[in-house]
């Protein structure tokens, strides 16, 4: 499993995807201000047992720092990710919200 993957913006779908052969994951998104909402998830199971949910939030994540944008993460696996990595992703967090 290559932890270096390539994530794919699409705004006119408002939604970072991953492909990993004939799979599609996808984390839909809401742009409001400086902040970017996280509000929908949707992984095929075939990538999901591969180990790749760590790894796309991941790559959300610092995709997101690069832009210096805060997140707001609303679906329950993207909290669940966020919680587990707290100490590493805080900073992303807008003043006032905590996970």
């Amino acid at each position: 499993m290559i932890e270096d993957v390539e994530i794919n913006d699409n705004e006119f779908l408002r939604q970072f995807e991953l492909e990993v052969g004939d799979n599609m994951a996808r984390i839909e998104y809401s742009l409001q201000d400086r902040k970017i909402f996280l509000t929908k998830y949707d992984m095929p199971d075939d990538l999901e047992e591969q180990g790749f949910r760590d790894i796309f939030i991941k790559a959300v994540f610092e995709e997101v720092r690069e832009r210096g944008i805060s997140v707001v993460p609303t679906c329950v696996e993207v909290k669940s990710f966020m919680r587990k990595n707290r100490r590493k992703y805080r900073d992303l967090l807008p003043v006032g919200i905590s996970i």
